[in-house]
């Protein structure tokens, strides 16, 4: 009898799961009831946005700089976990998209296995996954020592060709390599795993989509969903 292939189903997070980005609002949620004396600080992660414009500054270094001076240098780990589960609460409550949630199920009702895949911070990342019924996440990581979780991120930021990178680490360390992948997201720097799906026999859709996914779908006859309105950001693009 011939093994049957494990079906994973893989969602981004922000603008697809919910309706805005989730970085700003975590670090909003922090000043407001882990550190308000940091709003002080803002001007300095201003001039880390106005870098990243200019292109001295990489998503990832920006995600660090801001985490540096909102957050801190270290916070203890249950501290942050602390945090984190309270925020997940809130957001996800007043930013999960009722549409998407249903798609969630609906990939769980057909067998598939569910995987968000972030650029977020994982260590509130986990705590949406959770509450939206998702156990496993890949996601942008901060380096911890002891236990300290710091401002320096562990490996690349999970975007783009790292976000790939990332979820084919993933796969393999728990022995999937080989399963069939099904892939949503509204961003077009997904694009890497938009094919790596499709290279696994699997399915690609487009939620909620930027211009310029919604071009890609167009011309390659990927299905778009609009699942809500979603919410711009200057401070978050993708």
């Amino acid at each position: 009898m011939a093994a049957t292939c494990t079906h994973i189903a893989i969602h981004d997070l922000d603008r697809t799961l919910t309706d805005t980005g989730s970085w700003v609002h975590f670090l909003a949620h922090w000043l407001r009831h882990a550190a308000p004396w940091r709003i002080i600080f803002l001007p300095l992660v201003a001039l880390g946005g106005l870098a990243h414009g200019a292109g001295l500054m990489s998503r990832g270094q920006i995600k660090a700089w801001s985490h540096r001076w909102l957050i801190g240098r270290r916070v203890a780990a249950d501290r942050m976990a602390a945090h984190a589960e309270a925020f997940a609460t809130r957001f996800v409550a007043a930013h999960a998209l009722a549409p998407a949630r249903a798609a969630l199920a609906a990939d769980a009702a057909a067998g598939r296995r569910l995987l968000i895949a972030s650029a977020s911070h994982g260590f509130y990342v986990r705590a949406i996954a959770a509450r939206l019924g998702v156990a496993d996440v890949v996601a942008t990581e901060a380096v911890r020592d002891g236990t300290w979780l710091l401002s320096r991120l562990e490996g690349d930021n999970c975007y783009g060709p790292a976000k790939r990178q990332a979820v084919e680490r993933w796969l393999a360390a728990n022995g999937l390599a080989d399963a069939v992948l099904h892939f949503t997201s509204d961003h077009h720097s997904d694009l890497p795993c938009f094919e790596l799906a499709l290279a696994s026999g699997g399915s690609v859709r487009c939620a909620n989509p930027s211009a310029e996914l919604a071009a890609i779908a167009a011309a390659r006859g990927w299905p778009v969903v609009q699942w809500g309105r979603i919410r711009t950001s200057l401070l978050e693009r993708a």
